[in-house]
């Protein structure tokens, strides 16, 4: 079997796929997926060199998030809604691979007319928008929300849930300003590597500020000079690199919340929360109020695998990246 293999801790960019790679066996409650798409994240990056919170013991295949089918002679567990030929999308270590085995309880099924390409970055980008604006942000129409880095896969995904709000987007080029506004529908947007952004902020909200900041980038402590009075500031990620220390006399001052979203955490601490947020998620597909963007150009093969994990991390992509493993066969079963 084919699959991107870390035998040892090095840079993506460095490894070549491995064409003898051990085939998945399915254990209890799994079932075996032919994987079609994966998503790409930068945190396998981090954890190809060894740097991730989460390290599966060596050797193993990289990638988490997949879109695919269930395979003809994969086991089904009993009571798994799902059979043999069913279009997937979900979570497991490995997915850079022809096959993965996945845990039913961590996977849906594709929405009807959504590609294998868009739905594999769908598991871990939608929630994480919809959970931390929506549910830990409490952003509601008439806010004024400030999402950082708007270009990326949470980032649009993050603006395209706000409705009603009032959106202002960064991003640190012209072209992922362009994007936030086509694709986010950003109402605002603003370099964040332009001095003085935060008082353009004051300007466009009329000395009010901004009542919600969403940031995947380590921005928060520079984003509370244009933070409204009672204002929440939520905590997605560092991929600036720094973890921020904060001023916390301003946080008495302005009389705001900084709050964190874990959003890997709820299936053990809030199983409840997590079939309100995809339910949601569902409904907003349905009634073509969010749409999965993927980057426009889509990897190929799992040689594109550490040409896509570079490109993320030069930032040169926006939106979600995928790789593409395989075409659909004709003959499946649809």
């Amino acid at each position: 079997m084919k699959a991107f293999r870390v035998a040892k801790h090095e840079h993506p960019a460095d490894i070549t796929p491995a064409s003898d790679a051990p085939e998945p066996t399915a254990g209890p409650g799994q079932v075996i997926v032919e994987v079609y798409s994966a998503g790409l994240n930068f945190f396998d990056i981090l954890q190809a060199q060894g740097k991730y919170q989460h390290q599966p013991p060596m050797p193993f295949n990289l990638g988490a998030e997949y879109a695919g089918r269930i395979a003809k002679n994969s086991p089904i567990p009993e009571g798994c809604p799902f059979k043999p030929g069913d279009r997937v999308f979900g979570a497991t270590q490995g997915a850079y691979a022809d096959r993965v085995t996945a845990d039913v309880n961590r996977m849906f099924p594709i929405p009807k007319g959504m590609s294998y390409d868009q739905a594999s970055g769908l598991y871990v980008t939608w929630p994480t928008s919809y959970e931390g604006i929506i549910g830990r942000g409490e952003a509601k129409a008439g806010d004024w929300v400030l999402v950082h880095a708007g270009a990326g896969g949470v980032g649009i995904a993050a603006i395209q849930v706000l409705i009603g709000a009032k959106v202002i987007a960064t991003a640190g080029s012209p072209e992922k300003l362009e994007v936030c506004k086509k694709y986010g529908g950003a109402d605002y947007v603003l370099n964040y590597r332009t001095a003085g952004w935060q008082k353009e902020i004051m300007k466009i909200t009329k000395g009010h500020g901004v009542d919600v900041i969403y940031d995947p980038v380590g921005l928060i402590r520079d984003s509370l000079k244009c933070i409204a009075w009672k204002g929440r500031a939520v905590v997605v990620g560092f991929v600036g690199g720094e973890i921020e220390k904060l001023p916390l006399n301003l946080v008495l001052l302005k009389n705001i919340a900084i709050t964190g979203l874990h959003w890997g955490a709820y299936a053990k601490f809030e199983p409840s929360r997590e079939k309100e947020v995809w339910d949601a998620l569902f409904e907003m597909w349905e009634s073509k109020k969010t749409v999965p963007i993927v980057y426009t150009t889509v990897f190929k093969g799992l040689e594109g695998v550490g040409k896509g994990l570079k490109a993320i991390e030069n930032r040169e992509t926006w939106g979600k990246v995928a790789v593409h493993l395989r075409d659909e066969d004709p003959s499946a079963k649809l």
